[in-house]
């Protein structure tokens, strides 16, 4: 159950960093709070996930998920670049993710 946790806080937090583009710097009220409520629940999440899963792997597993999710979704909302290289690295970013999950031990 740690895991199904921490992905969707790892959702939520691809959500909250794709919500602070709409937000226009917390300018708009609707976005700001959306985001504002992904970042709180995202990481009330992990903190959930880290009573079983070491912390180094959740955090490492979260911030991935995030990171890998924001720049695909950049790629797909806001028209940003996806060259071979840094597809190449999103790969690599997601086997990392795949790799501590399956060494994480739990």
């Amino acid at each position: 159950m740690a895991w199904i946790i921490l992905i969707v806080a790892g959702l939520l937090e691809i959500g909250w960093a794709i919500g602070l583009k709409y937000t226009e710097g917390f300018t708009k009220p609707l976005p700001s709070l959306l985001t504002a409520a992904a970042i709180v629940t995202s990481m009330f999440l992990l903190s959930v996930s880290a009573r079983t899963i070491p912390i180094g792997s959740a955090y490492a597993i979260w911030v991935g998920i995030g990171a890998s999710g924001a720049a695909l979704l950049g790629v797909w909302l806001f028209g940003e670049s996806l060259s071979p290289a840094r597809g190449f690295f999103l790969l690599l970013l997601v086997g990392s993710i795949i790799g501590l999950k399956l060494t994480s031990g739990h």
